[in-house]
């Protein structure tokens, strides 16, 4: 007897995975493949949205080949946020390179616009800074830089959207033009309150409205991924942005819930319900989803660099062999013996937002050994989160009591006891942290009766491992304060100015 199960489509940065997963929560099958980078500038940073298309297919056919017999239901689609193409609506043909969410080419565009004195208003409304970061500024530049195109996009020749908005196209021929609030919000076009495409923003980035796809809720009906693409018809029932995905995969449904995903960096999630919490720590208001799929909101809050450290540690400097022996060297020691790194390698972003800061390691004696260089790393991934969720507290009102976890780095045991001792609440890891695609899985499995609820979803995904907090107040606060310390020296550095006694 075939299984009930559902295709779920993670769009990376760098590569594009597809995993078929069970009723019971099980992964069936699962396929990936990277995809080239394309520099053609310093700070530019463009994908070729053909390339991406062909190899988000091919892994989406190997996988569904490879679950055999499973009764494959529904699609669901993650992506990374941000980067944006543009593409014939008759076609499907891209018109120019995808500009990927890391490019700073549009900066002068954003200084230009805050110096104008409009960053207040793309705040109150978007939830966002005015930063090359978001989408808006990307498609304005790929309209400004050729006339032609610019002319095509007013006369409605032209689509634009994110990377899930692309694919939906491509799946389904054309017949599907079509985005979700989470990856809507990431635009700087979105207003978040009013829940729709904001005219005013439009006309200040110069992005004409007809480019812009329809926003439908995320657990719902965007289409059918046709048969021959997949192999077989199949409804794509479900599209979030790939933090927002992790956020509904770790069951965070209701203010209050929060997750880490350490990667490269980390990103902090958490759910403020129906409530759009403006921030005064420099967080973003963005929109996530509730447990139906519909719409919610999110503060977030990024660690630019956390397992990326480790990575230099054993790239860079060659202190380590494989990153996985960072737990054994953390745990040889008793202590940190006063010695903490700051990895601030491109800048210190929120709380503290200091572009200037660089790497910082301090208290080193002749004593320090490599163990303390490497837990000095795993240590900062710690403080760092807490920084962020202990603004979110803040703007929030809300004491968080639980952090849900993944990413690469969650499977290191060290450092998930490290930072439920330094947060001082239970650290929850479930038992796949794949919870970007299962996310997706989720969301387009409720809607096509997979899961009969949120609930079941969560409950397919068997017991996740929670780790206590064993830390003293006194320890932790010891602790923390040398971690702040090395921050005030970073910042310090960064201005050139005595540190406060």
């Amino acid at each position: 007897m075939s299984v009930p199960a559902v295709l779920a489509i993670d769009q990376g940065t760098t590569g594009s995975t597809s995993l078929v997963i069970g009723r019971d929560g099980q992964v069936l099958s699962r396929a990936y493949s990277e995809f080239t980078q394309h520099f053609p500038r310093p700070g530019w940073v463009e994908h070729d949205a053909r390339e991406i298309w062909d190899v988000t297919r091919r892994v989406a056919r190997d996988a569904l080949a490879e679950a055999g017999d499973a009764d494959v239901r529904a699609v669901g689609i993650t992506n990374q946020r941000e980067t944006v193409v543009l593409w014939d609506r008759e076609t499907l043909e891209p018109v120019h390179r995808a500009i990927v969410w890391q490019d700073r080419r549009t900066t002068d565009r954003c200084r230009a616009l805050k110096e104008a004195g409009h960053e207040r208003m793309v705040r109150e409304r978007t939830g966002l800074v005015l930063d090359p970061y978001f989408s808006g500024t990307k498609i304005a530049w790929l309209l400004e830089s050729n006339p032609e195109l610019k002319r095509r996009a007013e006369a409605g020749e032209l689509a634009a959207g994110t990377i899930d908005t692309w694919l939906i196209a491509r799946l389904t021929d054309g017949a599907v033009h079509a985005t979700d609030p989470t990856n809507a919000s990431r635009t700087l076009l979105y207003n978040l309150a009013d829940q729709r495409w904001d005219p005013e923003l439009a006309t200040l980035f110069g992005v004409p409205e007809a480019l812009l796809p329809e926003v439908r809720r995320s657990s719902g009906d965007f289409g059918t991924a046709g048969g021959r693409h997949l192999g077989q018809d199949v409804p794509i029932l479900g599209v979030a942005g790939d933090q927002q995905a992790a956020l509904f995969g770790q069951g965070c449904w209701t203010a209050g819930l929060a997750k880490n995903t350490y990667g490269t960096g980390a990103f902090l999630l958490l759910n403020t319900g129906d409530r759009m919490v403006p921030s005064s720590h420099g967080l973003l208001t963005t929109a996530a989803c509730d447990a139906d799929g519909g719409i919610a909101y999110a503060l977030e809050g990024s660690v630019f660099i956390a397992g990326a450290a480790i990575q230099w540690l054993r790239d860079g400097l060659g202190i380590l062999d494989a990153a996985t022996y960072s737990e054994e060297m953390a745990r040889e020691l008793d202590g940190n013996d006063g010695v903490y790194m700051v990895p601030a390698f491109v800048g210190l972003g929120a709380p503290h937002w200091e572009p200037d800061a660089r790497g910082t390691l301090v208290g080193l004696t002749r004593g320090t050994t490599r163990g303390h260089i490497v837990r000095a790393a795993l240590e900062a991934m710690a403080y760092g989160t807490a920084d962020v969720l202990r603004a979110m507290e803040a703007d929030s009102g809300v004491r968080t009591t639980e952090l849900r976890v993944d990413g690469g780095a969650a499977l290191n045991d060290w450092l998930m006891e490290f930072q439920a001792g330094i947060l001082g609440i239970p650290v929850r890891r479930p038992a796949l942290v794949e919870t970007t695609a299962l996310g997706a899985a989720g969301l387009a499995g409720i809607a096509s009766g997979v899961w009969g609820a949120a609930s079941d979803f969560l409950e397919a995904q068997g017991a996740p491992r929670h780790f206590a907090s064993d830390m003293s107040d006194g320890e932790r606060s010891e602790l923390e304060a040398g971690w702040n310390r090395a921050v005030r020296s970073t910042v310090a550095w960064a201005r050139d100015i005595r540190i406060p006694e």
